[in-house]
């Protein structure tokens, strides 16, 4: 009897955890995913080692994540449409791997850069000075990758500074964008026309950001299809600074919980 009681309280716990797993795997599809900031091309708003959770209902498409080179979204069900300001995750048309940018052009626009200045449907938009953006010079994440800095060169250990200004756009949303170098390759472009169902994306570290700026035919991010789209970065969950997860004395209590602005 004790042994028929041990067998069935074993697969009973089996059963458990299959249908946690389940439910958390539908989760995860349907409303919510996990993402950690690889890379400083969101600067200063979001930090290489920040994770969050991407909400995945917020424009009404529930994706499945696929390893293959293109994986188009499932569809559409409810919610709204993205808005100008608006942190995404998406997956690359191309690359099929996901990124994570902010929305600057709707479907309709056009946009251009003029000495790294946003000029949008023929007006410029308008810009508060900031303070520097300034952190320490010295490899950040798991890939342990070195800041850029406009005051280069600077040793391991002493400030890494990058020019700050606030972006206000035309709906109100304002947000700082970082510069490193003047006349950088993509400080000056032609006009982009936005196609009707793509969104065109940058990264808010404006000279340290592979986007929509670059055409997908030379192996950029170019125009970005409404489908690819997988939900909206709401807040910062949790931020490390250092190479590992597990090293606590990195962690950034003060980027907890923090909304995505």
């Amino acid at each position: 009897m004790a042994k028929a009681e041990k067998k069935e309280g074993i697969w009973e716990t089996v059963k458990t955890v299959f249908w946690a797993l389940v439910i958390a795997g539908i989760f995860r599809t349907l409303f919510f995913q996990p993402f950690w900031i690889p890379s400083g091309s969101m600067k200063d708003t979001l930090l290489i080692g920040d994770f969050l959770f991407v909400n995945k209902m917020a424009y009404g498409y529930a994706s499945v994540s696929c390893p293959f080179s293109v994986c188009p979204i499932s569809g559409r069900i409810l919610g709204s449409d993205p808005e100008r300001g608006d942190v995404v995750v998406f997956r690359h048309p191309t690359r099929g791997v996901d990124f994570i940018k902010r929305v600057i052009g709707l479907p309709g626009d056009r946009l251009q850069m003029v000495e790294g200045k946003l000029i949008l449907n023929g007006e410029p938009v308008k810009y508060e000075a900031r303070p520097d953006f300034v952190e320490v010079k010295a490899p950040q994440g798991s890939q342990q990758l070195m800041p850029r800095c406009v005051n280069d060169p600077v040793p391991q250990g002493d400030d890494c500074a990058k020019g700050r200004m606030t972006e206000i756009l035309p709906n109100g949303v304002s947000h700082d964008v970082l510069n490193i170098t003047d006349g950088w390759m993509a400080d000056n472009t032609p006009v982009f026309t936005v196609p009707e169902g793509h969104y065109f994306f940058m990264g808010d570290n404006r000279d340290n950001s592979e986007d929509s700026r670059f055409p997908a035919v030379t192996g950029g991010l170019g125009f970005v299809p409404a489908e690819y789209l997988i939900g909206r970065a709401d807040r910062i969950m949790f931020s490390s600074a250092g190479k590992s997860l597990l090293y606590f004395w990195t962690w950034r209590p003060d980027r907890f919980f923090k909304a995505v602005d």
